[in-house]
């Protein structure tokens, strides 16, 4: 969420921003302005009236020690008929600010001067491209034909048992699977990040902590009788860790990392691009999320995305990074880098990885402060990427390395998975 204070003071510089994300935001910035300011003048007021009723309070004190009845009595009708107009002041001030907050959330965060024009991903720009495409052959089967082939993975048991885009992983698929998630746990804590077993539901005040809610494109599944949330990743809860949090300046930065399944209902999806494993309601994803002091939050990206990119490379995967441009970059982050990696068989990248810095947006949603060396309290910065979703990893190493006798396992993978081929 914007702060006030930056509304307050460039409101025409955020209208403009906010255009390279295709977003008209003059009408929604001058109407929270316009409520500030009657929020502003109710203040005023209020103040006023508390600050006479109380000299009336001390007046009829001294008119009560003095003798004089009538004068206190008289006073004393002043204050009720004061306490009268304070409620309704702070009965007025707390509509407005309500009205405020609901315009606030409107809002998305402002894009960094790093990111490209453009209305969605076909204006992407492409930073980076590394790796060696295979050679497949004209007989070589997309990730489904695999998993049907070799009795990996079950789509149609899925759609039984709950419906489409609800996979069932079978046999040596499944071992494969678990080995891919303790693999990619295992390679950031290695490198810093501490683990975190977070939840897998989350309450209202979680999902409007990191942008999640209100849920504008109806993406999330929801609990209404206890009016839980199932987490479309473990950056909810594992980032709402610090919700209302003031941590010390020498506390940064925090870097955790966090498995969960995801939950996704990915409406309006559909069409060739969704076949099996690309594009499902619940999948397995690996987290990592820094807070970041705001001198280092950009320099704690860049670390982030050569994390990612050396996750990626000990695959074997071709891949390429992508800088997103403002028309394809999400309502609450400043800035993200995707990562995609090749499919042969499909013929087609495949987002793997998406890592983002989303500056003071979610913290200020989440009142998470610092204290620097002075005792004085800053919004910290915000980052997390997925290291790594698995579908799509998934998808590409099984079409990537099919062979006569299946499908080989990456090497880094061997001695979490116990064998050397995916059959």
């Amino acid at each position: 969420m914007l702060t006030l204070a930056l509304l307050r003071e460039k409101p025409d510089f955020v209208i403009e921003k906010l255009k390279v994300k295709n977003f008209d935001a003059y009408e929604i910035v001058n109407n929270i302005l316009e409520q500030d300011k009657t929020r502003r003048q109710f203040q005023t007021e209020l103040d006023n009236i508390l600050s006479l009723q109380k000299n009336k309070s001390r007046e009829i004190g001294s008119m009560m020690k003095s003798g004089d009845n009538d004068g206190a009595q008289a006073a004393k009708k002043e204050v009720i008929d004061l306490k009268i107009k304070s409620k309704d002041l702070e009965s007025n001030m707390q509509e407005s600010e309500k009205k405020q907050n609901e315009l606030l959330v409107l809002l998305p965060n402002i894009p960094n001067e790093k990111v490209p024009n453009g209305k969605g991903e076909e204006d992407n720009l492409v930073i980076k491209q590394c790796g060696d495409i295979p050679d497949l052959g004209k007989d070589a089967l997309p990730h489904w034909e695999l998993a049907a082939k070799y009795d990996l993975i079950d789509f149609d048991l899925g759609v039984k048992l709950t419906g489409a885009g609800f996979p069932v992983y079978k046999n040596r698929c499944a071992k494969f699977q678990r080995a891919l998630i303790q693999y990619f746990l295992d390679y950031n804590t290695e490198r810093g990040y501490m683990e975190i077993q977070p939840p897998i539901l989350v309450n209202e005040n979680s999902g409007f902590g990191t942008g999640q809610l209100p849920d504008k494109e109806g993406q999330m599944y929801h609990c209404q009788v206890d009016n839980l949330y199932l987490v479309p990743t473990a950056e909810v809860p594992v980032t709402n860790i610090f919700r209302n949090v003031i941590l010390d300046e020498k506390d940064l930065p925090v870097k955790l990392t966090a498995y969960t399944p995801c939950f996704r209902r990915e409406a309006g999806s559909y069409g060739k691009d969704v076949r099996g494993l690309n594009r499902l309601h619940q999948f397995d994803k690996v987290e990592i999320v820094r807070i970041s002091h705001p001198d280092n939050s950009y320099k704690a990206l860049d670390e982030m995305v050569s994390h990612v990119e050396g996750l990626v490379q000990s695959l074997g995967l071709p891949y390429r990074i992508l800088r997103l441009c403002g028309g394809d970059l999400s309502f609450t982050s400043a800035i993200t880098y995707d990562f995609e990696v090749y499919s042969e068989a499909q013929k087609r990248w495949l987002e793997v990885s998406s890592v983002s810095n989303f500056e003071t947006f979610q913290s200020n949603r989440l009142k998470l402060r610092y204290n620097d060396e002075k005792g004085k309290k800053h919004l910290a910065h915000t980052l997390n990427g997925s290291s790594l979703a698995l579908p799509r990893i998934m998808a590409a190493l099984m079409e990537n390395n099919q062979c006569a006798d299946g499908i080989k396992v990456p090497e880094v993978l061997r001695s979490y998975t116990g064998f050397d081929i995916l059959k």
